[in-house]
């Protein structure tokens, strides 16, 4: 059939509608097939829409409308073909036919980086697909772009008087605030974090851990790493191992409440949380006691870019039995992390910062971390919590520990 009708697709059967956040094509557009048309806002993830032919599209939904799973919100005409403007004098030439790769629409995160680097992807050579820029070439490009030599200014005449201040507005408009609706994923990280502190009786735990053995491990080894593996030996995959062991050791930590029944994990589903644009999501890293450092921070690192780019699903978020949570990465020194229900306990990581501590009675500077664990006071005890606590330091500190199992 020459008209195709675009519906918005299953997300799985809890998520029955949400918000068509942005149109990446405009009316009348020709679209090709698989291109992104359309940003979907739901309560638990963001996902895009792509063309499953290609044709002229007329868009029957404004962005920011609510839609139904399954309604319709757009059509594609098969039968029409991409309008071919005439070449101008002088534009044909070596490049000509990689800037027409280039002209395919780019994908959310390209367009985001695009806008911060202030570099056009049409002027790159893509790696992607049919020579699709990525958020990769992007990178590479803003690393190998050159400083912009600074603009001679003429220096002013010294003024008689002095020139009377003027605060701008905080907006054009004047206005002193602006109002936008919540997204269903704000609304939906509100209501559990909400319900979290209400249902469970939630306290804190906290300790300090030396990172001195695992940054030596990393500087002796990561050339060698990376040239194995394609990738950084990180941190995260270090406390991934170490809250495996710990877990084991202290099965309540792997536990959560079920009504009136304590349902106990036997699995090591670990979830790491990522910050995107849409809000905090945390992608589940399966089975953990079964992999190894690179096989993690590769699991951890292709889920982290598909939250980012919305391209995680609803099952990469189900099933964690406990999460990670790195604060430090911004900053933060401290804090107390919320629980992600129905787990029952998170890590949470923060900056790493040399500070002196008291060691064999000699003041020493060391590069520390404190680690924080909230947890659910009704199923764990804090003998339980605080033990939990010191496995994960003890097995950062002295990572043999975990080869051997101790």
């Amino acid at each position: 059939m020459p008209i195709l009708e675009v519906k918005i697709p299953p997300m799985g059967e809890s998520i029955t509608s949400g918000i068509l956040a942005k149109w990446h094509v405009a009316e009348g557009d020709f679209v090709k097939k698989d291109q992104p048309l359309f940003e979907l806002e739901t309560d638990k993830i963001t996902s895009e829409g792509t063309a499953e032919t290609a044709g002229k599209i007329a868009l029957l939904v404004t962005a920011g409308a609510e839609v139904k799973i399954g309604q319709l919100v757009a059509t594609i005409n098969s039968e029409v073909g991409p309008v071919k403007a005439a070449p101008s004098p002088g534009t044909k030439g070596p490049g000509a036919d990689q800037r027409a790769l280039n002209a395919t629409p780019a994908s959310p995160a390209v367009r985001r980086l695009a806008a911060e680097t202030g570099i056009d992807p049409a002027t790159l050579s893509g790696s992607g697909k049919g020579g699709r820029v990525t958020k990769g070439d992007l990178l590479a490009a803003s690393e190998i772009m050159p400083v912009a030599a600074p603009t001679r200014v003429e220096a002013a005449p010294t003024p008689t008087a002095p020139t009377p201040s003027v605060t701008p507005s905080p907006t054009p408009g004047g206005s002193r605030q602006t109002r936008r609706k919540m997204s269903p994923l704000r609304a939906k990280i509100a209501q559990r974090l909400v319900s979290a502190q209400r249902e469970a009786a939630m306290l804190t735990t906290f300790n300090e851990v030396d990172m001195s053995a695992v940054m030596a491990i990393r500087a002796k080894y990561q050339d060698e790493f990376v040239k194995k593996n394609g990738l950084k030996l990180g941190f995260m995959s270090f406390f991934t191992k170490a809250v495996v062991h710990a877990l084991a050791a202290v099965p309540s930590v792997n536990s959560q409440i079920d009504g009136d029944s304590i349902l106990q994990n036997h699995t090591y589903d670990i979830g790491v949380a990522v910050s995107t644009e849409k809000g905090l999501m945390v992608p589940v890293i399966r089975n953990c006691d079964t992999l190894g450092m690179a096989e993690i921070e590769k699991a951890i690192g292709d889920a982290a870019k598909r939250a980012r780019d919305s391209k995680i699903t609803l099952a990469d978020l189900e099933g964690g039995v406990f999460t990670i949570t790195n604060g430090g990465i911004f900053g933060s020194m401290l804090s107390t992390p919320i629980i992600n229900p129905p787990q029952s306990a998170i890590l949470g990581l923060h900056a790493i910062n040399d500070r002196p501590i008291a060691l064999n009675g000699q003041v020493v500077i060391r590069p520390m971390m404190y680690l924080a664990l909230s947890y659910d006071h009704r199923l764990i005890d804090g003998r339980e919590a605080v033990t939990f606590l010191i496995k994960v330091k003890q097995s950062i500190e002295d990572p043999a520990r975990l080869m051997i199992g101790i």
